[in-house]
């Protein structure tokens, strides 16, 4: 198989970087998500499933207006903005604010945190490198797979529908153009990501590809008994 058809696993690693900004209540998170880097939206959104996040929410966010706010409404709100829906940060960004200023006209004077319990802003520094490990076919990648670490399947799986876009990961996406294999490519992208922490992710997507395998095996063992 060509160099360019195999599929190459890919990890990234994040440094942690505090911005010095925070906030107490709502109306100044709705100020510092209006001037805080793309960095640091982008960190306290996408990257909140890359964490040991709480299913309950989908970003930081979320998770803060929910638990330290107590505004379950809102949190609710924020934890349903699809961030695979916006073409840049900034639509992201633009999104999240009108979400708070609606919630801030119908709940003008919203509680604040206790101390030290604010929303401290922090953003990343992503480096992306090559893990070495290759795969020429499905029962290769299986293979890898059982052994791919957290950030590899974060990078392959959620930062890819980012960068591909249409829902599209890097897994999927390598199954259908290599090997035209769309139904299994379906069912790989029909794994909802906000639903999921990675290890869930990783076991369906074990399952699916297992499964696949197990097939296409019957089938060659099918054709050599024919032989």
């Amino acid at each position: 198989m060509e160099e360019k058809t195999m599929f190459e696993f890919m990890q990234c690693i994040s440094l942690l970087k505090a911005t010095g900004k925070k906030a107490k209540g709502l109306r100044e998170l709705r100020d510092r998500i209006s001037d805080v880097s793309d960095e640091s939206i982008f960190h306290h959104t996408y990257q909140y499933f890359l964490k040991g996040h709480i299913l309950e929410y989908t970003n930081d966010f979320a998770q803060w207006t929910g638990e330290s706010l107590e505004e379950n409404a809102l949190s609710e709100r924020l934890s349903n903005t699809d961030l695979y829906a916006f073409k840049d940060i900034n639509s992201l960004r633009q999104e999240l604010i009108k979400v708070i200023d609606e919630h801030l006209d119908m709940f003008p004077e919203p509680r604040e945190a206790m101390p030290t319990d604010e929303f401290y802003f922090n953003e990343t520094v992503t480096f992306v490198f090559p893990v070495g490990t290759r795969a020429r076919n499905l029962a290769e990648f299986l293979t890898a797979f059982r052994y791919l670490d957290a950030a590899s399947i974060y990078y392959h799986f959620y930062e890819a529908r980012m960068r591909l876009g249409g829902g599209i990961d890097d897994f999927s996406r390598w199954i259908e153009e290599v090997f035209g294999k769309k139904e299994l490519a379906g069912r790989i992208r029909a794994i909802d990501p906000f639903m999921h922490n990675l290890e869930e992710i990783k076991k369906h997507i074990i399952e699916e590809v297992e499964e696949e395998v197990r097939k296409d095996m019957e089938v060659i063992d099918r054709c050599l008994i024919s032989i």
